[in-house]
């Protein structure tokens, strides 16, 4: 990675990847592309004094402008894409506004990225991009496709010098930008009830840090047309609410489940087990144009959900996290 462009760098993942990069490595060049001129002002004052922090270039911009998304890639030969509208009420409320960022951004970043000659694409998804039952899932759904079929687009299958595209795909970050835990956190602390929304909502449970490293290891080994999918252990919300909560005298309120909502949340489903290999710390869904793999994963139906994972945070475990 002599040269990356990150979307939506000013977010909870382009600040701790920019943060690892600048710790980790040195000849190379950053450019930060986000919208939002005071959070880049923000980032470049909390990187001032890194070593290597004059190396990180800021760049305004919208995924939504094709022509400064292509200007903002000379040079460039790895981009992760990272921006999207996340917030799962506002896109309900503003349909096309997330549709025109998170479908009509990733089309832009496909085409700028084929345009300026990058090397490798990776895109952030997320796990309500499977079944999906409200919009944000529903535009990361259509996000991930585009992406694995901007292979062809590019000419990436059979050829390792075109474009190759890329999706990574894990849960919500703990403590990011529409993770509970802050919500729950404040409360605590100003004594008020937690407000969970049903008592058997389960959740996948990564770490910043383990985002990144695991962006960063896959960018190492992406061929083109992969999703990557880390093992991750599972929480019950009402553990992390008694893991966050001082007092249990404080309790909680069951505030009912919002629109768009899943009690449990799916990463692999059976129809991708037929395209499925399993590494050491993830697993791999192939692009369709390999050949299906009629391997146990299928015959069994393997699904990959925060029910019925085999690894469980307890309350000791979550604390500690937490804290």
């Amino acid at each position: 990675m002599k040269s990356v462009l990150v979307t939506g760098a000013t977010g909870t993942f382009g600040r701790a990847f920019i943060k690892e990069r600048l710790t980790h490595k040195s000849g190379f060049r950053i450019v930060v592309y986000s919208r939002d001129e005071q959070k880049q002002e923000e980032l470049e004052r909390e990187l001032s004094g890194q070593s290597g922090a004059e190396s990180v270039r800021y760049v305004l911009g919208d995924v939504r402008d094709a022509n400064r998304l292509q200007s903002a890639m000379r040079g460039i030969n790895t981009v992760i894409h990272a921006a999207a509208l996340k917030i799962v009420p506002r896109c309900e409320y503003s349909p096309i506004e997330a549709v025109s960022t998170n479908i009509g951004g990733a089309e832009n970043v496909i085409r700028a990225s084929i345009a300026a000659g990058v090397s490798k694409v990776i895109a952030l998804s997320t796990d309500k991009a499977v079944n999906p039952i409200n919009l944000y899932g529903a535009t990361k759904l259509v996000a991930e496709r585009l992406f694995i079929a901007a292979n062809h687009l590019s000419g990436s299958p059979g050829n390792p010098d075109a474009t190759r595209f890329s999706c990574v795909r894990y849960g919500n970050v703990s403590g990011s930008r529409g993770s509970v835990i802050p919500l729950f956190k404040k409360l605590s602390a100003e004594g008020k009830p937690l407000p969970i929304t049903h008592t058997e909502m389960t959740r996948f449970w990564i770490t910043i840090d383990q985002a990144v490293a695991f962006v960063v290891q896959c960018l190492g080994k992406m061929e083109g047309g992969e999703v990557f999918i880390p093992l991750m252990p599972s929480f019950r919300i009402v553990d992390l609410a008694d893991a966050i909560l001082p007092d249990p005298n404080y309790g909680c309120d069951i505030v009912g489940m919002r629109v768009g909502e899943k009690i449990h949340e799916t990463l692999i489903t059976p129809h991708d087990a037929r395209y499925l290999t399993s590494k050491a710390n993830h697993f791999i869904i192939n692009p369709n144009w390999l050949p299906a793999k009629p391997d146990s994963f299928a015959e069994h139906d393997f699904t990959y959900s925060s029910d019925t994972n085999t690894e469980w945070l307890s309350v000791d475990d979550l604390r500690r996290m937490v804290k």
